[in-house]
């Protein structure tokens, strides 16, 4: 096998379109991925041929939704790599199965404890823990961010004592594209008996995802960021771990037994899906990881990183840019500033040249603060992307330059 540009970019209708009269050259992958026509397909043939709720219903269509959306639990389970498809639970997305985890972790805390997070994450694996520890009386400490946007590992190491119960890092940057040391960083919290979740939002779509491997006990990711619809994702916990976890949400589904005076809880996954669960997105969902688990990961690899060098060769020549995130391990992420200009500007002008980029804080305010920025300009890459959008949008960046000067 190897890996077509060009054949993928086929298989993306959105690609296609102009903005202002100008080719769309779309570089927010960080924040969503694009969708292939397959997943598009999906939750089109969910609605027309076998629409209705799971699990309970007597009739064809009920059983065709079911098999349907428990396959792509399989689906999930196989590109995890989980042990038991029993320890994936649908979720909305990472924010919610962190909110999972973090509420049952607040029952379990008490003042004596510590967790860990760190000091670039996103809002939704920050605030999280944060309000867990207030819950509790629990004491939060994060881990710093070196100069060049790296975990600084020494003092992970002397922060992990008796009182860790609990520590939290993502396996991507989502501002800086920096890629952690995840297994080692686990294998440290486990040797003084912490629990370890992993938020895997941006790692996932690179296609790295071995929970076996990797040996924390919780991983969540969001469908939209790995080509998927929004609106759906996965907490993936430890069998032994979940079997344990106090819930989160009541309702249907996630009972076993109810009387007017109490009830009992469902076996896994679904003592954890409450309510009506979103059947056409995890179908699609399971569609989207199919799709992208069939192509050639080594020539994916090479191509990313193809994309991450050019931009980072013509960044660093740049007059005025200042990247933000020089970590030795990265992501297609080009996170910057300029001289001159707002983020914002720089945005909404690139925007005008039909080229999509994030501004702003990136959901991570006290990562720009480590870094004495407002926010920066961040152009994200993905495998749909080319050599030559990159040669454009820098281009189209000395166009901004200009207006700006």
């Amino acid at each position: 096998m190897s890996f077509d540009v060009d054949a993928v970019r086929a298989q993306f209708p959105i690609l296609k379109r102009e903005i202002d009269g100008k080719p769309l050259i779309y570089l927010d992958n960080a924040a969503t991925t694009q969708k292939p026509q397959c997943v598009i397909d999906a939750l089109v043939d969910y609605y027309t041929t076998c629409n209705s709720n799971v699990h309970r219903g007597a009739h064809r269509l009920a059983d065709e939704a079911t098999r349907n959306f428990e396959a792509a639990r399989d689906i999930i389970k196989d590109f995890m790599n989980a042990p038991k498809r029993e320890e994936v639970i649908w979720t909305t997305g990472t924010t919610e199965g962190i909110n999972i985890v973090a509420n049952g972790l607040a029952s379990l805390l008490s003042p004596e404890d510590e967790v860990i997070a760190t000091q670039m994450d996103h809002h939704a694996n920050l605030v999280t823990w944060q309000q867990a520890c207030k819950a509790s009386g629990a004491t939060l400490r994060t881990i710093p961010v070196t100069d060049d946007g790296e975990l600084d590992q020494a003092a992970y190491e002397a922060m992990l004592s008796e009182k860790t119960r609990f520590v939290a890092f993502p396996h991507v940057s989502n501002a800086l594209g920096t890629i952690n040391p995840i297994k080692e960083m686990t294998a440290k919290a486990k040797a003084v008996d912490a629990l370890v979740l992993v938020d895997g939002a941006q790692g996932a779509a690179h296609g790295w995802v071995d929970v076996q491997d990797i040996d924390c006990d919780f991983y969540v990711l969001s469908g939209h960021k790995l080509y998927g619809p929004m609106g759906i994702g996965v907490l993936w916990g430890r069998e032994s771990v979940l079997e344990s976890w106090p819930v989160w949400r009541t309702g249907g589904e996630m009972i076993s037994t109810v009387t007017l005076q109490d009830a009992t809880w469902n076996v896994l996954p679904y003592r954890f899906e409450a309510g009506t669960p979103n059947v056409a997105d995890a179908i699609a969902m399971g569609e989207a990881v199919r799709w992208f688990s069939a192509l050639d990961q080594a020539g994916v690899a090479a191509h990313e990183k193809a994309l991450l060098d050019h931009a980072t060769k013509l960044a660093e020549e740049f007059e005025g840019l200042t990247i933000i995130g020089k970590a030795k391990s990265k992501i297609g992420v080009l996170s910057f500033v300029l001289d001159m200009g707002h983020p914002a500007d720089i945005g909404f002008l690139l925007d005008r040249q039909g080229i999509a980029v994030r501004t702003g804080d990136h959901c991570a305010q006290p990562l720009m603060a480590r870094f004495n920025v407002p926010g920066t300009a961040r152009a994200s890459f993905s495998i749909y992307n080319t050599l030559e959008e990159i040669d454009a949008f820098f281009a189209a960046l000395k166009k901004v330059r200009t207006m700006l000067a």
